[in-house]
């Protein structure tokens, strides 16, 4: 019997316009009626996420920025921090990576020092609070993530300056134009342990859907992991499942009827 419903949101729950499933909030109740735990988990902003589902914050379990704080309705249930002198380090690699831009992430806001518009408008998708600095290493706050918003490709571009960290750091592919780097095990699928540790949830009762390399440890943590139809290959390599239709034809709430509903 699955007990847990977790999903990411870009290329996943939502659509390529970012928007929710039509059917979205009818599914969630019955999800509640029958006391299924819903939880979305993404490199979002948990404030971003909150706005998107203010309706229901007060019961929603959020595993934000990649799984490094996870939070139910103001009260904080996790944290998997980054050091301030990695930070700076990744930081100073940024600024020279061309057509790219950094974005701090903290508990309290995300930080960037750069204010060009199509930057800013990109950013704004998926942050909530944001805050305009002149030294990213001079942020004074908990920090989450560093985050590089590349408009070139972030696969081909700007992980390269940062692949030799992978033994020291997690270094996530997390869609065309984003580049997260966390500590090592400061992702979703650590996150979703926890979870599951505090709710007497096993991997066998958790259902989770996922896109993009930065659901790797996720899906190796639930039963029934499904990778979209329009999956990354190496997501649906280390997957069980597979969604019958992609994220622009609401692939998550079909599995999510058949299966739990």
């Amino acid at each position: 019997m699955i007990k847990l419903v977790v999903t990411d949101m870009d290329g996943t729950l939502l659509n390529d316009n970012h928007q929710l499933p039509p059917n979205f909030w009818e599914i969630e109740q019955q999800l509640t009626d029958k006391g299924i735990v819903f939880a979305v988990a993404s490199g979002r902003q948990y404030y971003n996420l909150i706005e998107r589902f203010e309706s229901i914050q007060h019961r929603l379990l959020v595993l934000a920025d990649n799984g490094t704080f996870v939070k139910k309705h103001h009260q904080e249930l996790f944290l998997n921090d980054l050091d301030k002198a990695s930070a700076d380090v990744f930081i100073q690699i940024g600024r020279k990576i061309p057509e790219s831009f950094i974005v701090l992430c903290g508990k309290n806001a995300a930080y960037v020092e750069n204010a060009t518009p199509y930057f800013l408008e990109e950013i704004q998708k998926y942050f909530k609070r944001i805050e305009i600095v002149d030294d990213l290493t001079q942020v004074n706050d908990t920090l989450l993530k560093v985050t590089i918003c590349d408009f070139i490709d972030s696969s081909t571009n700007s992980y390269s300056f940062y692949e030799s960290f992978e033994s020291e750091f997690k270094i996530s592919v997390s869609g065309k134009q984003w580049l997260d780097i966390t500590r090592t095990h400061a992702n979703k699928g650590t996150a979703l342990q926890y979870i599951q540790q505090q709710l007497g949830i096993t991997p066998k009762e958790t259902l989770v859907f996922g896109d993009m390399l930065n659901d790797l440890e996720m899906m190796q943590n639930a039963h029934y992991s499904y990778a979209m139809k329009n999956a990354h290959p190496q997501i649906k390599k280390v997957s069980n499942f597979e969604t019958l239709y992609d994220n622009n034809e609401n692939g998550v709430v079909e599995v999510i009827q058949r299966l739990c509903l």
